[in-house]
């Protein structure tokens, strides 16, 4: 059978895998034990703990153990620990455990006495074991420390040898480095390009650094530079994003090369650098050249933006990842994503956020019981008996998070709602407080024929509305729908805790509405609103991109149109067509219609008239009679149209007579156009996007 794209990387990592005799030894040993224990590897950053824990999973999986790679907030979840409760031969590894290591109790009363005694745990962070694990008998024979240094001379000899260093010059490059591991990546890679170059330091995060420093003086050319300046700014980097980020028609070339570095992993998606190299590149990049490094950011933006004029969902999806990366430094939404942002470099760029493991689909009947379970738990029983409600109403839509085989771990639940309640619509406060809103003049005003998306629930199962995959997921699902679907007019979404997310909402430009907010079983929820017929989809994205690279993103405001949009009435817009049509047949019978500052012309005029919003609505009519005349439903309303406004005969009688018709039979098939033409009309009017 032929060897999968997955089964090369993972066998890749096993090749590049070097050194760490005595851990190996000590971790094989563990694997052999019926006990548990717990491992706990510490070192500076850099020296390659993530690698080894990648290595002890490929050998416990060899070994029949079920891995799981937790992250820290969760040991302090108690449903994700029932999860693993029942585990047997469980083998858990916690990367980036530095605030686990802060509060040992989350170990000690929290994880452990959850897990099976035959669990291994293996835990990987900068500092030291704490103190009370190492002095506390209860401990001992259960705790084993693994303190990972740099490689000896031999070690480090086979990594280079392996990053085709040949062995001669090993002896400087060894001095140089210390065998600090990343260090010794990074000088494998600047010998490569100038066969010496090294510098005598000892602490390693200055090696890292003055080793970087000395591979951006020493890279081919200006144009390699800049490639490994663009590859820190982004989550992953594909060829043709490299080529847009440099501004060259080509940057293959420049993208094999980065490909070879030792510190850029290689994945699935793309390129990543390791962590230090990419916050070292960005700190340089930040106050060498801050305009650059702008630019940089915009043009990624530009980039992502235009993948949702296109119908590959599942690119956009992660494309829409990649956009919300460059909004990390941003403290409004750092919250937020946070789950993007955990763990290592290679678990959270090359496989991001779970559109491979976490999957969002339409919920069946069957999961009905769990989602019931998991709102009763978080919002209480009257919120559980209104989900059961709205499960049967088709107003409602219900999507599911899980990963494969598994459990819910999380749900959303959308309702439309019109200007009326559906005939079998659940009594439900949420819903009425909304509509309240929606039909209110100075609240939402909603129109005739549109339709605002309230998202009723949205949770996680083990962390509810708090910052984690499954709630960054559901965010991002409901992003690409606006972006790719036809959005509606507005949407409302509520917090169970508003005042902690006002300042992350307001920065994607939803808006405090208090008039919405709503209570059930006695648990206060506050909503906010994003108005898509004012801001629709393209806009709103023009307007997140400047907000992310300005020193001060609240002076980027929403990008204006191209001149003060009106909501009109349906009867308001009927009177504006049949003036609109009376003025047709003259030059400049259109200059002050009505409709001129209808979305039906605002949000059309700007590239395709240049800002004339006369010819804009001239077109838009013209069109829609083209329709009526195409239908042959619709023909004779056409006609009576046509000899009346499009092309007038001068006077009814003689447009009833050019058509041969009785007067009264005339003025019917007429009324009839107006009023198809006005629908069509409508229609568009009413839609956002």
């Amino acid at each position: 059978m032929a060897e999968r794209l997955a089964d090369r990387l993972v066998n890749g990592r096993d090749r590049g895998f070097v050194g760490r005799r005595t851990e190996n030894a000590v971790f094989a040993e563990l694997l052999g034990r019926p006990a548990g224990a717990v491992v706990h590897i510490h070192g500076p950053g850099g020296v390659g703990k993530s690698t080894l824990l990648h290595h002890f999973a490929r050998q416990g999986a060899a070994a029949g153990r079920t891995t799981a790679w937790p992250l820290p907030r969760e040991l302090g979840d108690d449903g994700y620990l029932a999860s693993l409760a029942g585990t047997p031969a469980l083998l858990l590894l916690l990367d980036a455990a530095d605030p686990v290591v802060e509060d040992p109790a989350i170990i000690s009363e929290h994880l452990l006495p959850a897990l099976r005694p035959d669990a291994l745990v293996v835990l990987a962070s900068r500092a030291e074991p704490p103190l009370e694990w190492r002095t506390d008998p209860a401990w001992h024979g259960l705790l084993h420390p693994v303190r990972l240094g740099h490689f000896d001379r031999t070690e480090s000899g086979e990594l280079l040898r392996r990053h085709g260093v040949p062995d001669r010059n090993h002896g400087p490059v060894v001095e140089a480095t210390g065998g600090h591991p990343l260090a010794l990546a990074l000088a494998a890679d600047l010998w490569r390009q100038t066969g010496s170059g090294l510098l005598r330091l000892t602490d390693s995060p200055s090696v890292v650094h003055g080793l970087l420093a000395r591979l951006l003086e020493t890279v081919p050319s200006a144009a390699h530079r800049g490639a490994l300046e663009a590859c820190a700014q982004v989550l992953v980097t594909t060829e043709p994003l490299l080529a847009e980020l440099l501004d060259v028609p080509d940057a293959r070339d420049l993208f094999d090369w980065l490909r070879g570095l030792s510190a850029v992993h290689c994945g699935s998606r793309g390129l990543s650098p390791h962590d230090l190299v990419r916050r070292a590149l960005d700190a340089e990049l930040r106050w060498r050249d801050p305009d650059r490094r702008a630019a940089l950011n915009k043009r990624a933006a530009a980039y992502y933006q235009q993948f949702f004029d296109r119908g590959d969902t599942t690119r956009q999806r992660s494309v829409l990842t990649d956009f919300a990366f460059l909004h990390r430094e941003n403290q409004s939404v750092a919250a937020l994503l946070a789950p993007l942002l955990d763990g290592t470099a290679a678990r959270r760029s090359l496989q991001p956020l779970g559109w491979e493991r976490l999957t969002v689909l339409p919920a069946a009947e069957r999961d009905l019981p769990a989602l019931y379970a998991m709102t009763r738990r978080h919002e209480g029983v009257p919120s559980a008996d209104l989900l059961t409600a709205w499960s049967t109403d088709p107003a409602a839509t219900t999507s599911v998070v899980r990963e494969p085989g598994g459990p819910p771990a999380g749900y959303s639940t959308t309702l439309t709602l019109g200007r009326e309640a559906g005939p079998a619509e659940p009594a439900d406060p949420a819903a009425a407080a909304a509509r309240a809103w929606l039909l209110d003049g100075s609240g939402g005003d909603l129109r005739e024929g549109e339709k605002a998306l309230l998202v009723r629930y949205w949770m996680s199962a083990e962390h509810y509305q708090d910052a984690s995959e499954v709630q960054l997921l559901i965010t991002l699902r409901l992003t690409h729908d606006y972006l790719v679907h036809r959005p509606p007019a507005l949407t409302l979404l509520p917090f169970a805790d508003p005042q902690r997310w006002e300042e992350a909402c307001a920065y994607v430009d939803f808006a405090r509405a208090p008039a919405a907010d709503f209570t059930v079983g006695g648990r206060h929820f506050g909503v906010f609103v994003h108005d898509w017929r004012r801001t629709p989809p393209l806009s709103w994205l023009n307007l997140l991109s400047p907000r992310q690279s300005a020193a001060d993103p609240w002076s980027v405001t929403a990008p204006p149109p191209p001149q003060a949009t009106r909501l009109l009435s349906h009867e308001e817009f009927a009177a504006g067509i049949r003036q609109a049509l009376r003025g047709l047949g003259r030059a400049d019978g259109l200059a002050r219609a009505d409709l001129l500052r209808s979305r039906l012309v605002v949000t059309r005029t700007a590239g395709d008239d240049g800002g004339n919003t006369a010819a804009t609505l001239r077109r838009v009519i013209l069109g829609a009679a083209a329709q009526l005349e195409a239908s042959p439903l619709d023909r004779r309303a056409y006609r009576a149209l046509h000899h009346t406004y499009l092309q007038p005969a001068g006077s009814q009688q003689r447009a009833a007579d050019l058509l041969g018709l009785p007067m009264s039979t005339y003025r019917r098939h007429l009324a009839a156009g107006l009023e198809r033409l006005t629908e069509l009309l409508w229609r568009q009017e009413s839609e956002v996007g």
